[in-house]
């Protein structure tokens, strides 16, 4: 999708040394495409693994971002609602070729 590639851009575009979308400070930005990478892989497990090795630095920020301690904790906790059927990210079988 187009869309993960303008991603990949902007962060090849940026400064040595920073690590996010807008720089060395992680933003709502990051954040939402931590949310994305995570909810894609859920829906279109097969298609996204395909896609992943093309845009290597999307997927390091979604590693950098799922790191960051506080987020590890809201992960591993009861508040985090997994994903399902009934939300945005449901498992697209019939689409995730």
């Amino acid at each position: 999708p187009k869309f993960l590639g303008y991603f990949e851009q902007v962060l090849e575009r940026n400064a040595p040394g920073s690590h996010y979308i807008a720089g060395k400070a992680v933003t709502y930005v990051d954040l939402s495409l931590f949310q994305m990478i995570a909810g894609l892989r859920y829906a279109f497990p097969r298609a996204l693994a395909r896609l992943e090795p093309e845009h290597p630095r999307l997927i390091a920020l979604h590693d950098r971002v799922a790191a960051r301690p506080r987020l590890v904790a809201y992960l591993s906790s009861k508040r985090r609602l997994p994903f399902n059927q009934q939300g945005i990210f449901r498992h697209y079988r019939e689409l995730d070729s």
